[in-house]
């Protein structure tokens, strides 16, 4: 498998021809059960009176591997580089059944204190440029594990949804001397129309031109490019951003079981890129946030392939849905 980029859309791919999987796993057999026979390699685990709370482990199948350079390359007018990077499996909860709409504040806390561990670990390799904390979860969304996972990936390049936000907010930046996400932020506190919650710090909601319908942010009041800043320095701002997170999943899994979810950072700013500027303001542009992606049973009119979004579902409508859900505490 190798990375290849697209000169349009500057996308780059991971394409090649994937050896043939395995028989399947024995059902009974979970990898991340602290009792597992087969025990996978740990990178880091946050302790606690019972083991661990949370840990880090290499993904059984990584798509991407730490050792080697990229060796990006040119083909012709294409771009090539092998799939140099990292790619961790992070074990939210030791339990099977305990999920971040399920678990406690304090369970979900220290799962975030660990993704903050982890991305600022990953990024004082000089060679990472992004890393990227993802959740896909439920029958539609291509969940890979039934223990409660999360994904985290360390590549070489910044992927193009991210660098698509960091361009427009630093244009944004340039013309009004304002974070866009914090005017965003402002203008739909003041609104209220599609603000589900706030918690604390936190504010849940659905965003003025959704790519799917029921899509939600969790953004902070307090401005900050990195999330891991505010994960590392701030427990008591990880704790309101634990209760927000599981009363949203719940109110979208009343929807639906299938979703993907993404935690968008600032890229890594301890190495800057020496040719590229969304690094010299990010700090001040930039605004960190996590989105979901609710993914429903596919409808007569598709919202997955059209070169326009489109969302059957308005963010009012959605948002008045998500808040008359019925959840827990």
């Amino acid at each position: 498998m190798e990375l290849r980029k697209d000169p349009i859309t500057r996308s780059w791919v991971m394409t090649g021809d994937d050896p043939a999987e395995g028989p399947p796993r024995p059902e009974t057999v979970c990898l991340f059960c602290p009792d597992s026979p087969e025990a996978p390699q740990v990178i880091s685990a946050i302790p606690s009176t019972v083991g661990w709370s949370a840990r880090s482990v290499v993904h059984p199948t990584p798509l991407y591997h730490i050792e080697g350079e990229p060796g990006r390359r040119g083909d012709g007018i294409y771009d090539r580089m092998s799939s140099v990077g990292a790619h961790e499996v992070l074990v939210e909860n030791p339990r099977h059944d305990r999920h971040l709409w399920s678990a406690s504040d304090d369970e979900i806390g220290q799962f975030l204190r660990l993704a903050a561990e982890r991305i600022m670990d990953l990024k004082r390799d000089q060679r990472v440029k992004y890393v990227s904390l993802f959740k896909d979860h439920g029958p539609n969304a291509g969940q890979e594990f039934a223990h409660p996972t999360s994904q985290l990936t360390a590549t070489m390049f910044v992927p193009r949804r991210v660098l698509y936000e960091l361009r427009a907010s630093r244009e944004y930046f340039q013309s009004k001397e304002r974070c866009v996400f914090c005017d965003i932020l402002t203008q739909e506190e003041r609104e209220a129309s599609r603000v589900i919650e706030a918690r604390g710090d936190y504010v849940a909601l659905g965003p003025y031109a959704p790519r799917v319908p029921y899509e939600t942010w969790i953004i902070p009041r307090n401005h900050d490019a990195s999330f891991e800043r505010t994960g590392l320095s701030q427990p008591g701002l990880r704790t309101n951003l634990a209760a927000l997170l599981r009363r949203t999943l719940q109110r979208v899994r009343a929807i639906t079981e299938s979703f993907h979810l993404v935690l968008h950072t600032s890229p890594n700013s301890l190495h800057p890129s020496k040719t590229l500027g969304y690094w010299k303001t990010i700090d001040d542009d930039y605004h960190w946030h996590i989105e979901i992606l609710p993914v429903l049973a596919a409808k007569a009119r598709s919202y997955t392939f059209k070169e326009v979004y489109y969302s059957p579902v308005s963010s009012e409508t959605a948002v008045k849905q998500l808040r008359e859900a019925k959840i827990d505490g």
